[in-house]
C-alpha cells in the first residue's frame, strides 16, 4: 500500500499499492527500514565563511544513522486499514518550540538532543474500488521522485538524490485528505493521487534550502489557513517503465505564518512546484531521472520580512529567498549478475549526475548567491547481499558555482567517499 514502504515499491504503482492493502497479511504487519553511512570528506563545514574560494580544504570524516523507521499496517476490516510510520533521524531528538503569546509572542526553545523523531505517517484508508479510494491523516506528499519512492533501495547513492533534497522537504509528510486510484489497462494504465494538506509556512523559507524550512511541525498544531493542493499522475503501461508528473500549489504561504501580522505588508506569497520523473527497470539495467522547478511569489518582500524575524525563532533568517529554484538529475546502474551470470553476486555499478540551485532566479534586482549552484557527479557500487539488504559505496565530486556538466566551478570543489548499509522489510505478518 502507499502507507509505510510495503512491497509496492517493487512495482511503483498505485494499482499495486491498492492490491498490497489486502494481500500478504490477514490482520497486521510490522516492519521498517534503516540506513547507516560513513563519509570521508576533503572540505570544511561552511561554504559561506567569507573566503573567496568557498569551502576550505579541510579533511574530516562523519558517521551517522540518517534514518531508522518503524512501520505497521492494521486491518480493521479488509476495506478499512490503519497505516503508520515513526522515523528516528540521526539518533532522535528532544526539541520543543513554543510560541508564548502571553509574552508578546516570544519563541521559547528547548533542545535536549540532536536529530529528529517524527510521526512520518498515520492515516486511515478506505478502499472502495481500484479507480477511487480515500485516505485521511498524516501522509507522504508525493512531489518528486524521492518523496514518492523514498526508501533506501530506491536510489543508488548512500544519501538521497540532492537535486531534490536540497529543494524539497524529504521525506515530505503533511496532514490532510487524499483520493487515489488507477484507471486504464495494459498499455494505457495510469495511477493518480490528489491531496489537500497543510500548506507551507513562509517563516521557514531561506537562502540555502529555499522552501524546505517551511514544512510545518514545530508546534502541536499546524496552520491550515491556506491549504496546499497536491497532485500526481503516473503512467505505468509499459513493463518496467514508470513515468509521472506531480504538482504542488499553496495560494498563500504567508497566511500559515506563526504570527498573522508577519506578512501584512508583503501581500500574498504563492508557492508552486512542478516535477517530472521516470524510472525504467529490467534484469540488466535500472535507470532514473527527475526534474524539479519551483516558484515563490513576492520573494523580495518576503526576504525582507524574514530578515526581521525574532532572534529566538526556530528559523534561519538567511536571505534572499529565490523566486525560482531548479534541480535535475539522472542515474543508471548495470546488474553485473545478469551480464556475467554464474556465481556473480548482484552488484550494480552506477553513475549519477545532478544539478541543483535553490537560488536559480531572484525577483527584480535580488542578487543570487553562486555558491548555492552545484553541478555534481557521483559513481559507485551497490551490492545486494539480500534482495532487501544493500551495501553501498560511492565517490562524489561537487562543483560549486557552475551549471556545466563537466565544468569547474568558481569555488573550491567538494569531494567525498562514502560507504553505507541499508535494509527494508516486513518482520511480522499475521
Amino acid at each position: 500500500m502507499l502507507s509505510a514502504f510495503s512491497a509496492v515499491k517493487a512495482n511503483d504503482t498505485v494499482q499495486a499499492a491498492t492490491a498490497a492493502d489486502t494481500a500478504g497479511y490477514n490482520k497486521f504487519r510490522f516492519g521498517g527500514y534503516g540506513e547507516m553511512v560513513a563519509s570521508f570528506k576533503d572540505y570544511g563545514i561552511n561554504r559561506f565563511d567569507g573566503t573567496a574560494t568557498g569551502n576550505t580544504r579541510t579533511h574530516r570524516n562523519t558517521i551517522s544513522i540518517p534514518r531508522f523507521v518503524l512501520a505497521l499496517d492494521y486491518k480493521f476490516t479488509p476495506k478499512w486499514i490503519l497505516g503508520a510510520e515513526i522515523e528516528f533521524e540521526s539518533g532522535g531528538t528532544g526539541t520543543a518550540v513554543e510560541l508564548e503569546n502571553s509574552e508578546n509572542g516570544e519563541y521559547e526553545t528547548e533542545i535536549e538532543k540532536g536529530g529528529e523523531v517524527a510521526l512520518e505517517q498515520f492515516h486511515i484508508t478506505r478502499l472502495i474500488v481500484p479507480q477511487f479510494n480515500v485516505r485521511v491523516g498524516h501522509m507522504i506528499v508525493p512531489v518528486g521522485l524521492t518523496n514518492a519512492h523514498h526508501e533506501p533501495i530506491n536510489f543508488f547513492g548512500t544519501i538521497r538524490p540532492q537535486a531534490e533534497t536540497q529543494l524539497l522537504p524529504s521525506t515530505w509528510h503533511e496532514t490532510g485528505i487524499q483520493v487515489f486510484g488507477s484507471f486504464g489497462r495494459q498499455f494505457s494504465r495510469f495511477d493518480y493521487q490528489l491531496m489537500v494538506v497543510a500548506g507551507l509556512n513562509a517563516n521557514g523559507f531561506n537562502r540555502d534550502e529555499w522552501i524546505i524550512g517551511g514544512k510545518q511541525g514545530f508546534f502541536e498544531q499546524d496552520n491550515f489557513t491556506s491549504p496546499a493542493y497536491v497532485g500526481r499522475l503516473d503512467y505505468s503501461g509499459v513493463p518496467g517503465l514508470r513515468t509521472g508528473v506531480s504538482f504542488y500549489y499553496c495560494r498563500d504561504a504567508g497566511a500559515n505564518a506563526d504570527k498573522e501580522h508577519t506578512y501584512a505588508s508583503v501581500g500574498r506569497i504563492p508557492v508552486a512546484i512542478g516535477t517530472w520523473d521516470a524510472q525504467y527497470r529490467n534484469r540488466f539495467v535500472t535507470a532514473r531521472a527527475n526534474v524539479t522547478y519551483g516558484y515563490v511569489g513576492n520573494s523580495a518582500a518576503l526576504s525582507e520580512a524574514n530578515r526581521m524575524l525574532s532572534n529566538k525563532s526556530p528559523y534561519s533568517r538567511l536571505i534572499p529567498v529565490a523566486k525560482n529554484s531548479l534541480g535535475y538529475g539522472a542515474e543508471a546502474g548495470l546488474n553485473l549478475k545478469s551480464v556475467i551470470g554464474g556465481a556473480c553476486p548482484v552488484i550494480y555499478p552506477f553513475a549519477r549526475y545532478e544539478y541543483y540551485n535553490p537560488q536559480y532566479r531572484g525577483q527584480g534586482r535580488m542578487t543570487m548567491d553562486k555558491r548555492l549552484e552545484v553541478s555534481q557527479w557521483q559513481m559507485g557500487l551497490n551490492w545486494f547481499a539480500l534482495p532487501n539488504l544493500v551495501v553501498k559505496a560511492d565517490y562524489t565530486t561537487r562543483r560549486i558555482g557552475t551549471s556545466k556538466v563537466f565544468g569547474k566551478g568558481t569555488y573550491n570543489s567538494e569531494n567525498e567517499f562514502s560507504v553505507g548499509l541499508a535494509y527494508i522489510g516486513w518482520f511480522i505478518r499475521k
